[in-house]
């Protein structure tokens, strides 16, 4: 019955029935319109008509300060505010002034109650603005953005409704330009590719702006902007949605302010206990970019609190990432550098009645609805013993916990603060058998560091309730979490326990094996830092979670080695050429440009001698209709030598395969021009080269319905092809690991750290080209 009488309620205030439906399906929402409205029928003594109902509604669903309530109903039900900018400036009035009393004299003038706003000046205001804009409303009429128009209407009359702005526009641009024509109801021309990139480079802004996803042309510095991205200000904490003020709250951040000075703080808090991956790539750039980008700092903390699966050379590893991406940590720090003022915490929230000693085994605390803990209740003084006793190694592994007392918004039920581990730590030896959780550690440290926006990918916001309490309850600055959605990549599986499975099972070599998407594996690769850089700013901040094709990423790559990898020449399989009437006694000295484009950034030198060596691929005996390299009756240029090569004798094995050419040249300008020229190298360097595929052979490897028999059953077995004898020439002789290069008409390749004194190995980074067969 109640269900019915809110139902008609809701639908009195102006909603539809769905919609009315879809918000009695949520108690907290229904449950402060059904106060709302029921305030608002007092005020009024009649029914609500709808405009009302509307604003009632927008405040019901955003307001957080619930003790604001009745406040601001009564400015809605006397039509005080009655348009959506008044609800919006009073709305965001409260959340940056949670204290009591309001000043309602400051309040009505930051809302604009009693502003009136006459048609008149609606008029004359649109008037200004397609006056401003007319010559390019002529040209473009209908196609013009008339959300242009609006915003400077507004930006001149802030308290205007938004709905007799837009009828304005609409009846002036309709007398100015007439009904639409044919020509206005086509899809908006395609423009010159310069000008529509400097479109797409303002409307990314504008969107960001407005707090969503930034396009593609902007840089990652652009995109985190303070402003661009709508976070709070360093010390206006409290204008977040969602954060909890205590009576403490004001003068804590008013402190922080002392000590930080309005600086913008960030971390990048990675477990070692594995290797960085593509989607810690996006952290890094995120945290670390938007304090560089706001003129901040950024600390690189190491959230070691679980030494049993910590190693040194994961600690070095990150380091190395962090460094090899270009940023620098403000402060390298560790969670363990605070393990002393935790302790002390701990046992503050005890005192407080806010902590238990609870004897529950894990399997019995798994799941979200399980049942309290028997020990819950028991009183501080035995917890603050049983405590000590933990510290002091009274108890096995499993056989007691320090648990929190609150509900998380996933339902989970008074976290565990601190467990017993009997493994000594790396950095503090055996002091501690006793170490805390991450529920427990992560806002404390950010606490202890002043963090100013404590960035999270969006799996942490099911924790955001117990960040903000436990703060408070130990009356400490209490920072912002903010979370944004993760970066995931199609045919790669990145969790550090299926990685180790992959090793384990001789799949890959380890973790830096260019077939893996960690981040060390990429650069082993050849992908270079400004590549996953570049890929992370297009991929933009959103909060969604993003899965991406892995060819956009190496597009990201093809864009950067295209500018910085030297040209060189390769041959994979090789096919001996002799050239028959070679024009010198001896073997000539080839200039070649290392980057043909742009000749003024130098050039390397190549031998030219009467034995040449071409892929086995550019030579056809009986060549398929389209071919165009060398074959009978048809010539073929050698790049960057002037030469023109034509066929005169092949010469074969016992087995009948084509062992070399016999050939003849003459200068390229002595004749026709050759169809095709083709790469070659001469008295070359052998080298190994490692062509490398997609891992997986499926998008979701890790999705049952997608692979069914799991993830190492879709393991592509052509992943890795190893060409053992590969030619080079000799300019690549001094090459050093990471060194990368364009291997002409074949791709981009990098020096493994496998090569030694003679012997090169490259790996192939990414084909010339995308591969129109991948998806």
């Amino acid at each position: 019955m109640a269900a019915l009488d809110s139902l008609s309620l809701f639908t009195g205030l102006g909603l539809s029935e769905q919609k009315a439906r879809e918000t009695l399906k949520n108690t907290a929402l229904s449950a402060q319109l059904r106060e709302a409205a029921t305030q608002a029928q007092q005020t009024l003594g009649s029914t609500i008509d709808k405009a009302t109902g509307t604003l009632l509604y927008g405040l019901a669903s955003r307001l957080r300060d619930t003790r604001r309530l009745s406040f601001l109903v009564s400015y809605i039900a006397s039509k005080k505010i009655h348009t959506e900018p008044q609800l919006s400036a009073a709305l965001e009035y409260v959340r940056s002034h949670p204290l009591d009393p309001i000043d309602t004299v400051d309040f009505e003038q930051e809302c604009g109650v009693g502003v009136i706003v006459t048609p008149e000046q609606i008029e004359e205001a649109v008037e200004a603005a397609i006056n401003r804009h007319q010559p390019q409303l002529l040209v473009e009429r209908y196609h013009f953005n008339m959300g242009l128009l609006m915003g400077e209407a507004r930006a001149v009359l802030k308290w205007a409704d938004g709905k007799m702005i837009k009828n304005e526009v609409d009846m002036q641009v309709l007398h100015l330009l007439g009904p639409k024509l044919e020509a206005d109801l086509e899809k908006k021309p395609k423009v010159a590719k310069a000008r529509l990139e400097e479109t797409d480079r303002r409307t990314a802004k504008d969107v960001m702006e407005n707090g969503e996803t930034a396009d593609q042309t902007l840089s990652l510095m652009e995109q985190l902007r303070g402003e661009a991205l709508k976070f709070h200000k360093p010390g206006e904490n409290y204008k977040t949605p969602g954060y909890v003020v205590t009576p403490h709250t004001m003068n804590l951040l008013k402190q922080h302010l002392e000590i930080t000075g309005g600086q913008v703080r960030t971390r990048f808090p990675p477990e070692p206990n594995g290797i960085l991956h593509i989607g810690h790539a996006k952290a890094i750039n995120f945290n670390f970019g938007y304090a560089k980008a706001n003129n901040g700092i950024c600390f690189l903390r190491f959230d070691d609190t679980n030494p049993e699966k910590e190693e040194a050379k994961f600690f070095s590893a990150i380091c190395d990432m962090v460094a090899w991406l270009g940023y620098t940590p403000y402060k390298v720090t560790y969670a363990s550098d605070y393990f002393d003022q935790l302790y002390t915490w701990a046992v503050e929230l005890i005192r407080r009645g806010l902590a238990y000693v609870c004897h529950q085994r894990v399997e019995e605390l798994k799941g979200h609805n399980t049942l309290p803990s028997p020990w819950r209740d028991r009183p501080t003084e035995e917890s603050l013993l049983l405590f000590e006793a933990m510290r002091k190694g009274k108890f096995s592994e499993g056989e007691a916990t320090l648990r929190m007392k609150l509900v998380m918004e996933d339902g989970k039920m008074d976290p565990v603060a601190y467990r017993v581990k009997y493994i000594p730590h790396h950095r503090t030896g055996d002091k501690w058998c006793i170490y805390p959780t991450y529920d427990y550690t992560h806002c404390l440290c950010d606490s202890i560091e002043h963090i100013t926006h404590s960035l999270c990918t969006k799996e942490f916001q099911a924790r955001r309730s117990s960040y903000f309490w436990l703060c408070n309850a130990l009356d400490i600055y209490c920072p912002v979490q903010w979370e944004y959605g993760r970066l995931n990549l199609h045919y790669a599986v990145v969790s550090k326990r299926k990685i180790l499975q992959l090793v384990a099972t001789g799949a890959v070599r380890d973790w830096d094996d260019p077939r893996l998407f960690t981040l060390t594996a990429l650069r082993r690769r050849g992908f270079p830092p400004e590549a996953i850089n570049s890929f992370c700013a297009r991929v933009g901040v959103t909060v969604a979670q993003t899965t991406m094709e892995p060819h956009l990423l190496e597009a990201c790559v093809r864009d950067v080695l295209n500018d910085t990898a030297p040209r060189a020449m390769a041959v994979l399989e090789s096919l001996r050429v002799i050239i028959t009437n070679f024009p010198a006694a001896k073997s000539l000295d080839i200039q070649v440009p290392n980057f043909p484009a742009d000749e003024t950034k130098g050039f390397h030198q190549v031998p030219f001698a009467p034995i040449v060596f071409i892929e086995r691929t550019d030579f056809k005996e009986e060549p398929e209709p389209g071919f165009k390299r060398l074959a009978w009756g048809q010539p073929v240029g050698l790049r960057h030598t002037g030469y023109v090569i034509k066929l005169q004798r092949v010469v074969k094995g016992p087995s009948g395969s084509v062992e070399s050419l016999e050939v003849t040249c003459r200068r390229a300008d002595a004749g026709e021009k050759p169809k095709a020229f083709i790469h070659w190298v001469s008295q070359p360097l052998m080298c190994e080269v490692r062509l490398y595929e997609r891992l997986f052979q499926h998008k979701n490897p890790e999705d049952p319905t997608e692979v069914p028999g799991g993830f190492l059953s879709d393991l592509n077995l052509a992943s890795l092809h190893v060409v053992e004898a590969a030619l080079v020439d000799c300019s690549v002789a001094l090459a050093r690991p990471f060194d990368k290069f364009q291997f002409e008409r074949l791709g981009y390749f990098s020096v493994d750290p496998d090569s030694h004194q003679g012997k090169l190995v490259f790996n192939r980074t990414v084909t010339l080209k995308e591969d129109p067969g991948k998806v």
